[in-house]
Order: structure tokens, then sequence, then C-alpha cells
């Protein structure tokens, strides 16, 4: 049964010896989110800190740290749904009485999805009401030491298109300025910033309603990366396998989500803008401090009893990557009707998702498969990405060694690989130097294999570099200088040492290649957070009818460089905190 509320899901998670509870006093400033972190890199269980100082709300954190958890907040249904409702859209054309017939289970299931209102009375929502400061004494969390200011972690900020009707449900960052007004972190490709451009174009404001908490289904409503007008209230009913309960807020405004812990109700108004961040982000980075709209709160509602969830970014590998996959899986059957061509489609969490996505697609004639990397790359949250790899062979796309070698052994690099300036980035993923802005690249790999890739390097020193290690088939790591040392060095590499590379496609300037060559996770993120196609790819190339076509080896610079945000590091004082307070907090 699917957790119908936060409640229902703690309770579950209690039988099954996935919640801890702890009663020592914790400070929401650095210290809850050092345990935090502790808990998930040990793959431990979600934790219920009774005793927050400053507040009287209890915080929940660490739902979603395991795949296990996430199999209990959503169950299997979701998926199989999902593949019923795909494979029905051939079975029920024609609709025939014998093929609806055929459906009927399904249908009954579509019937169960949307919204229902329910009474004042069967909402726990509406138990309590905080209008003067009301945003004082909720237990927001502060993450890393040069945040800044503590924010809302998992908010479900509800909107709705000014001229009615779209809604749309995101997780955008709040940031706390006082107990009245926070953040509004609408970045260039989420829903609700479509909807505050409308309304600012108005000259209005536009009502916000933030919800903490209700059912698991909600979260992942929120984050799933959808075509723009699917409603994400339908996307979690369909979730939950039922009708998702609304109640009227009895102060105006939008229906609130009737089992919910809080509702923060409030609006944005046109052409206000504030500074905001510095922040830790789940780029493994700080995001820098940028203008964002503000949000204006009214009221907040909550249960009587409420418990405040809150997760914590950084590093991967966070509660997105588990998340993000349960989505993956879940949208995965839709991939070929939404996009003709793709068989298969995955982005990697270990990157932050937008810097790295890779799919397997059909190849029926030449060049197929870049005319659908093409409609990837314009399909909504997918135009943000970075570096998109593409193949035509059945590969497990999450194994990325299997999908590298898969490519790297079909790439031809007089054709195969394409680097397009002057694109959009998505806005925490600084190596593009501005803003919102970058490049993008496509590497493809159809086909029949052209080459055998090499496993082991035996071709002997390598100037400037004194350390070399071999990630998979075919991709070599190299380490020598910083970039702020030497910013040149991939180009005298390819200048003095390009003939014996030349076994090797793919050869990536990393600053540590030994620390980060046999984990995938942080292969992926230290490479594809750290360079920009169009200034950190190097090749040997030639032009002809405006093609680029490049030789082996293509040299990708993935070293730390001025101007990119500060890695995340914990606090040594609150280090040490936690390590004398540590068998306190498990008492």
């Amino acid at each position: 049964m699917v957790p119908t509320n936060l409640r229902a899901f703690l309770d579950i998670l209690r039988r099954e010896n996935q919640l801890i509870e702890i009663s020592a006093p914790v400070d929401p400033n650095l210290e809850l989110a050092e345990i935090h972190r502790r808990v998930i890199d040990e793959q431990g269980p979600a934790l219920l800190f009774t005793n927050v100082k400053g507040s009287s709300f209890p915080v929940v954190s660490n739902l979603f740290g395991t795949t296990r958890r996430v199999d209990l907040a959503f169950g299997p249904k979701p998926e199989q749904f999902m593949k019923a409702v795909i494979n029905a859209t051939s079975t029920l054309m024609p609709p025939t009485p014998q093929a609806l017939w055929g459906e009927r289970a399904l249908i009954m299931d579509l019937l169960k999805v949307g919204t229902k209102k329910v009474q004042p009375n069967q909402a726990p929502i509406l138990g309590g009401l905080k209008q003067d400061n009301p945003l004082a004494g909720l237990p927001v969390l502060t993450s890393w030491q040069e945040d800044g200011g503590p924010f809302v972690t998992l908010p479900l900020v509800y909107t709705e298109h000014p001229d009615g009707g779209h809604h749309n449900l995101g997780m955008y960052r709040m940031q706390v300025y006082d107990d009245f007004t926070t953040g509004m972190h609408w970045q260039i490709h989420k829903g609700g910033g479509f909807h505050y451009h409308e309304a600012e174009k108005r000259n209005k404001p536009l009502p916000v309603t933030v919800f903490l908490g209700g059912p698991p289904a909600l979260i992942a409503s929120a984050i799933a990366p959808v075509p723009e007008h699917l409603p994400e209230l339908m996307l979690a009913s369909l979730i939950l396998g039922q009708k998702l309960p609304m109640v009227e807020n009895p102060h105006g405004g939008h229906r609130l989500v009737a089992e919910a812990e809080f509702a923060i109700c409030g609006s944005v108004p046109p052409h206000t803008r504030r500074a905001e961040g510095p922040f830790g982000d789940h780029f493994g980075y700080y995001s820098l401090i940028h203008d964002f709209p503000v949000f204006n709160v009214n009221h907040v509602w909550h249960r009587k009893d409420a418990i405040y969830p809150a997760t914590i970014v950084g590093k991967p590998r966070q509660e997105d990557y588990f998340l993000g996959e349960f989505l993956q899986r879940l949208l995965e059957p839709a991939f070929p009707m939404a996009m003709p061509g793709v068989k298969d489609l995955w982005t990697y969490a270990e990157t932050g998702f937008h810097p790295l996505a890779a799919a397997v697609v059909r190849e029926s004639y030449s060049r197929e498969a870049l005319g659908t990397a093409f409609r990837i790359l314009g399909e909504g949250q997918l135009s943000l990405t970075k570096f998109l790899i593409v193949t035509d062979k059945p590969t497990v796309l999450a194994n990325f060694t299997e999908l590298l070698e898969t490519v790297l052994e079909r790439f031809d690099p007089g054709r195969d690989l394409f680097i397009f300036n002057k694109t959009s980035h998505d806005t925490l993923d600084y190596t593009g130097g501005q803003l919102n802005h970058g490049s993008k690249a496509v590497l493809l790999g159809t086909g029949d294999p052209v080459r055998d890739l090499p496993r082991a390097y035996t071709a002997g020193e390598l100037p400037e570099i004194h350390d070399i290690a071999v990630y998979c088939g075919g991709c070599l790591l190299v380490s020598g200088a910083s970039y702020a040392a030497e910013p040149e060095l991939p180009q005298r590499l390819l200048a003095n040492a390009a003939s014996r590379l030349t076994e090797w496609p793919l050869v990536i300037l990393v600053d540590d290649a030994s620390g980060i060559v046999h984990d995938q996770t942080k292969f992926l993120w230290t490479v594809f957070t750290r360079f920009n196609p169009a200034s950190d790819m190097y090749a040997q190339s030639s032009v002809n009818r405006h093609h680029i076509a490049y030789e082996v080896p293509i040299v990708i610079d993935a070293r730390m460089k001025p101007g990119y945000p500060d890695e995340l590091f914990p606090r040594e004082d609150i280090v040490e905190l936690v390590d004398r307070r540590w068998k306190e907090y498990f008492a």
C-alpha cells in the first residue's frame, strides 16, 4: 500500500527498522546536516529529530536515502501502471468493445487518477494556523557553512497559470530571509518560473502555495522531468493509486493538499528581486549569489502535530540520486511515445543530472540517431543537457563503463562528435563562465565496431603528465599540473604526444586520476561538472563544408578552473562536534 501521508510512511519505516529517532538536542544550523550526511554515506536509516533547537516541530530527513526506502514509499504498482498505459495505446487503437473490455482493469485504475474535494474536518492540514510572523519557529536548516542562510530543502511549490487552468508543482530552493519572506529560486527551465513570467507581463503578483510533507508521491511528482503541460498533481495521484484529497483554503486562494504537514501561502510580486545565495547545491559546489524573485508569506497552515520534512544537498550520492532512479524507471516506458526513436534514456544523478545524459536510439537509416539526439535536446528539461551520448546498441545506460565502451568502439571522430557553442546551461552549472550560458556536445557511437579498445597504457611516459590511469577500454585518465599553473597543458599534450595516444579515443585530463579511476560516482562527478565542451575539449581537426571533422584522441580538460565555485566540505569544528556527540545521538 502506497503511503498517503508522511506519518503513514514513517510507520512503514518503523516496521521495517528503517527509522531512528534522535531525542538529543540538535542544532538545525550545520549540526543536523552533518549527522545526515554521515548516515546517508553509510546507507543508514531515515532520521527523526525530535528535539531541534529553536523549534517545537520535529524534523525528519533521509527519507529516500536508499533504493529500499524509495520502494517502500512508492511500491511496484506505479511502474506497472505506466507500462500498462503505454501498452494500451496500441491495443486500444481503434477502441473496439473487445479491446476496451480487455483493458477494463486499467480503465478502472485510470478513473482513480485526479483530485477529490474533502471537507475541512477531513483535512489535517487545517489543524493549526500561523499569521503573526508565520515562518517563525520553523526548523529551517542551514546545510553548509558558506550558505547565505537557512533554506527550505523539500518545498513543494504550487502555482497556476495567470490565465487559469494549468498548474505546476515544482521543488525550488527557498532561502528564508525573515519571518515573512523567502527567496524563490525559479530557474530558467522551471514551470513555476514560466507562470511567474506570465504574471510579470501582466504586472500582477503570482499567488503561491508551498506544501511540506504529505504523500511521498507529491515529492516524486514535483521533481519528475515531465512535459511542461502534464499536471504534477495527476502524476502524484497516479503514483498514489487513488485521487489526491484537496480542501478549500478558508482564507482563499489555492486549494490545499489535505494530508500535507505545512502549507505556506502567499504571493510573489512582479519585478522584485533580491540577492539569494550562495548555497551548497546538488552539483557538489556552492552556487553563487544571484538575484531571484521574492516570496511574501501571508499565513501558514499546519497539522497539529506537524513534522518538518527536510533533505540535505551536496556531492552525490544524496537522496536525489535514489529518487531520480525511481523516476527514470517510472517514466522510461513513455520515452518512445514522447520521442519516437528513443528506446531508452538516462540522466546521471552522479553529475547533477543535466551535465550528462545518454540514450539508446533507433538507427533504421543512416544518421537517424543524430536527428533523435536533436529531438532529445529539444525536449523540456533535457534541453539543458550539456553532454549527450547516443548509441543504437542495447546497453545498460546506468552502467557508464558499459555505455562508454559501446560508444567508443563505434565512434568515428570524423563524423560523430558535434560541439555547439552559445547554448543554455543549467543555472547551477558555472562551467560556461556566465549564468545560464554554455555549450553542448553530442557523441555518437552506432553501427558496427570500428576499433578494438585498448585496456592498458603501454606507450611510455607522457610529457608533463605524472599520473596515468585507465578508466575503461578506450578512456584514459591523466593528471599533470593544475589549470591555474598550466592552462594550456591539453594543447601541449596533443602537440607533443598525440602519436602515442591514437589508440585512445578519449583522454581526460583531471586533477587526480588515481583518486577517481575505480569509482563511477567520483569519476562522473569530477569529469562532467568541471568542463564546458566548447572551451575544454581539444582535438586535431579540419573543416569541410562547414563540418568539423575531429581526429583521435579527443582530450577533455576536466581540471578545476579559476572562477568555478568552491567544492563542498563541512566545517572542521562541526565535524569535531558531531564526532564528540555521535554516541549521544544514537543512545
